[in-house]
């Protein structure tokens, strides 16, 4: 069986027709299974282009709407549940040089910064290079404080930090994309 790709191909059509590289030709049992096939071909090309246009985007917004809500909980003190593993991380990262009630606020505007101009479109090229600067410290506990997130199996904050991983490759195609990329459909 051929392998999908982006592009729909049918190898349910009759001889003659497109179908997969490499696929037998197959002849459909009658004239409705041919309609449904095709149907399906319609169907499936009409999603992939949907999803070339819209899946970035709503990528950037999903993405930016989470940053937006972790920053803005953390101006409120005890209201994020991040708030002291931030503070801990920058503090530890600055070498003591910047408190931790003064990290979590810094963290705060940095990440509802990136949040905003994710959520915005606006001023999007600044954001994401908050946003990779940000990925340094996101990440940090996990090599800082491994042995409290991970030390007798996966904590809560454990996995609150780990679910960081999914910001990062959705931040990083956010990022190419804003910085020129396309996501495009083979003809």
């Amino acid at each position: 069986m051929s392998t999908p790709t982006h592009r729909p191909t049918s190898s349910y059509r009759t001889a003659g027709a497109t179908r997969a590289p490499g696929a037998p030709a197959r002849r459909l049992p009658n004239a409705l299974a041919q309609q449904v096939a095709l149907r399906l071909d319609v169907a499936v090309s009409a999603l992939a282009r949907f999803l070339t246009r819209w899946s970035v985007p709503a990528l950037r917004v999903a993405l930016g709407l989470v940053f937006l809500g972790f920053g803005v909980l953390k101006f409120f003190p005890g209201a994020s549940p991040a708030e002291e593993i931030a503070g801990r991380t920058v503090e530890t990262l600055t070498f003591g040089l910047v408190p931790a009630t003064t990290a979590v606020i810094l963290v705060a505007v940095m990440e509802t910064f990136i949040g905003l101009t994710l959520v915005t479109g606006r001023l999007l090229r600044v954001g994401v290079v908050v946003l990779a600067v940000a990925m340094v410290g996101i990440l940090s506990p996990v090599a800082l404080f491994g042995d409290e997130l991970f030390g007798h199996g996966m904590t809560l904050l454990g996995q609150y930090v780990l679910k960081d991983v999914v910001l990062v490759a959705g931040g990083a195609v956010v990022a190419a994309a804003s910085l020129g990329a396309r996501l495009r459909l083979e003809a």
